[in-house]
């Protein structure tokens, strides 16, 4: 799971998906219930993408508040389907692409949680499948990553509580974006796969005490399984 990331920057998302993207005015860091970039099929000129801002976390339209965001953030493949924060977008083939530079996670090694950032080895743009949602009631667009088991894999597995399940993000390659969005890829095995290790590069990357700003939700807090 990841609760914690760095969303691409303007620059990065034109020159994966050769588009012109706004400058959004954005956190620089998205936690559950903070605003970030997303990647769609365009609601106006079908056949094309758009970047659109996004709360982080699934808010459904009949959610309370956007609290529930702090709770919705990432899905299951396994129950995405039927999960009632989730299904209705999934029934309607609401995909989106995540654009992440890195993400974080913590790692137990030393007995206590310590930040690790994760990056693609080449520096490129880490492509996340996800699934979005709108409430016309507040004119939300929010949006949740999926994940998949990572038991085995030689460096997810190194994240979270020693006795938790191991989960990591399912990351798309370019020639599974369009597939993606437009819902072809869905029942493909293929597509929720581990991503290589060796594609992938960790290290220790604290949040320094000075700057440190109160999460939106502790980075190893799994979320209850009744509504997610």
């Amino acid at each position: 799971m990841c609760a914690d990331y760095t969303p691409s920057s303007k620059e990065q998302i034109e020159r994966q998906f050769g588009m012109r993207s706004p400058q959004l005015e954005l956190p620089p860091e998205a936690w559950p219930g903070y605003m970030a970039p997303i990647l769609r099929s365009s609601q106006e000129a079908p056949g094309e993408l758009e970047t659109a801002p996004a709360m982080f976390g699934m808010v459904p339209h009949w959610a309370a508040d956007h609290k529930l965001a702090r709770q919705t953030y990432n899905a299951r493949t396994e129950t995405v389907a039927s999960k009632p924060s989730f299904r209705s977008a999934w029934k309607r083939k609401q995909f989106c692409i995540i654009p992440v530079a890195n993400f974080f996670e913590p790692n137990y090694e030393t007995g206590k949680p310590v930040r690790w950032r994760i990056e693609r080895a080449d520096g490129g743009l880490v492509a996340i499948a996800g699934i979005w949602e709108y409430r016309p009631a507040d004119q939300l667009l929010s949006f949740s990553m999926l994940t998949i088991n990572a038991d085995g894999h030689p460096l997810m597995q190194r994240f979270h509580k020693p006795d938790d399940e191991k989960r990591m993000v399912m990351i798309l390659d370019p020639d599974q974006y369009q597939g993606w969005l437009d819902g072809s890829l869905v029942s493909e095995e293929d597509v929720y796969r581990q991503y290589p290790a060796e594609l992938l590069v960790a290290q220790p990357d604290p949040l320094p005490p000075r700057t440190r700003a109160k999460p939106a939700v502790k980075a190893d807090e799994a979320p209850p399984d009744s509504l997610f």
